[in-house]
């Protein structure tokens, strides 16, 4: 039975090489994690909203009768237009753009908006700001280094049109801004660039490191469902697949009985003989305390449950020792729970987890009392830092040793505790991690006995 539902290891793998540092990694860098590439409908939707706006601010100018180059702003507008038909017509919407020409695009349009600005004012043009949207776009879709060029690129020409631009345009002949009201407006939307950028990056790459934690607990939630139903489905066979035996078996006995030459005799006992052996294979794949039923993979006693989380680590290193307890309030009758896959593989994370830095001892306990059960997992390392403490229960949190350095071999991302913890709640439990005295560390979760419990 305990085979049956043993953790499987390195749960917080997802197909990445362990030998990956994913904490300093750039999202992007690891192909497990889905990319948010730019597609040429998303590159040609936000070029028209750009070019609506050039439009617009040039008829909004030309309305207050501003003096402005309006042929030429008319031009680099059209110019603008026409590569954006170019790049829709290049092939279908959903097409995705690679690194390189995805970068080049992005780079054609901090050109062409560069090229607008500097006809209307450069940096003295509050409308500089719009630099901003292909450096935003890029933080949004693409790996890190086209992202710092294309920042780079966006910053350079707004110092550029610090200096380098036509007067800003007025109703009337007015002299242009001074250089240092035009540099400050050029640092000020580098900085903006840098901000937005900076920050659209950030939630990106939170945002993927969560999809792909979530995708892997979903895969180990999946296989224990499988795993559940395969347990059920053995119990249902045993028990719909007894009544053909039985009949087979009565059959063969009559053409036993019946037979008319040694060798039909022989052949009728030696049905009877394996059919016997079919049911008593059944029979020890449905067999209960009580009776015949699939309820034995439904429920465990604590002491069942705890023997389970500690069972493939006993002999994981010869340094520590692995010890399973369970007590409980007095007068207080023991529990049976309803096996759940997911607190089996969670604790045995927990416990694979303090292997690697139990000094000698770790202690997996289940305590109840009349409305609680509680289980934890305590050892007597050096407990968990305060850096890391701050942040256990999220993603990509670790620090794990090598595979040279660790006494179980295993190397992950640091998806382990956030699995666990993630597993650990959808069955109600109250999740916790602390330091316990005078060392270790200790992960405790706490239940209602109603959510554990087999009526």
């Amino acid at each position: 039975m305990a085979s049956e539902n043993a953790p499987a290891p390195d749960l917080d793998k997802a197909a990445i090489p362990a030998a990956q540092d994913n904490a300093q990694q750039d999202v992007w860098d690891t192909g497990a994690i889905r990319r948010g590439h730019l597609r040429v409908r998303t590159l040609a939707s936000v070029r028209w909203m750009v070019i609506v706006g050039e439009i617009a601010l040039l008829t909004a100018m030309a309305a207050m009768r501003y003096h402005a180059p309006y042929a030429p702003c008319a031009a680099v507008i059209a110019a603008g237009a026409f590569i954006n038909l170019l790049t829709a017509m290049s092939g279908p919407g959903q097409r995705v753009l690679g690194d390189r020409e995805a970068m080049a695009q992005l780079s054609l349009d901090i050109l062409q908006l560069s090229a607008l600005m500097s006809l209307i004012g450069g940096t003295a043009n509050p409308f500089i700001l719009v630099l901003i949207a292909p450096v935003t776009l890029a933080a949004a879709t693409l790996p890190l280094q086209p992202l710092l060029i294309l920042g780079g690129l966006a910053a350079v020409m707004s110092v550029a049109l610090a200096v380098v631009s036509l007067g800003y345009p007025s109703a009337s002949p007015e002299p242009r801004l001074d250089l240092e009201y035009r540099l400050i407006s050029g640092a000020a939307n580098v900085a903006g660039i840098a901000l937005i950028a900076g920050f659209v990056r950030q939630s990106v790459v939170e945002a993927a490191r969560i999809a792909l934690a979530l995708d892997v607990t979903q895969a180990v939630l999946a296989r224990e469902q499988r795993l559940s139903a395969l347990g059920a489905l053995a119990a249902a066979a045993a028990h719909e697949l007894g009544t053909p035996l039985a009949t087979i078996s009565i059959v063969a006995k009559e053409m036993s009985r019946e037979a008319v030459t040694p060798a039909v005799k022989d052949d009728a006992d030696l049905l009877i003989a394996q059919a016997e052996r079919c049911r008593e294979i059944l029979r020890r794949l449905a067999a209960t305390p009580d009776k015949a039923s699939d309820e034995v993979h439904e429920r465990l006693s604590l002491r069942q449950l705890v023997q389970e989380v500690i069972e493939h680590h006993t002999g994981a290193s010869r340094e520590v020792r692995v010890e399973a307890i369970v007590t409980g309030a007095k007068d207080v009758k023991t529990p049976d729970i309803r096996r759940m896959p997911e607190i089996i593989h969670a604790f045995s994370t927990f416990v694979e987890n303090a292997v690697d830095f139990a000094k000698s001892e770790i202690l997996v306990s289940a305590r109840f009392d009349a409305d609680t059960i509680t289980i934890e997992v305590r050892d007597d390392g050096p407990g968990f830092s305060p850096e890391i403490l701050a942040k256990l229960g999220e993603p990509y949190v670790t620090t794990r040793p090598g595979a040279e350095g660790s006494r179980t071999g295993h190397v992950g991302m640091g998806l382990g505790f956030f699995i666990a913890k993630t597993l650990l709640e959808r069955t109600g439990a109250e999740v916790s991690f602390f330091n316990g005295k005078p060392r270790g560390a200790v992960v405790t979760a706490r239940w209602s006995r109603s959510e554990l419990e087999v009526a």
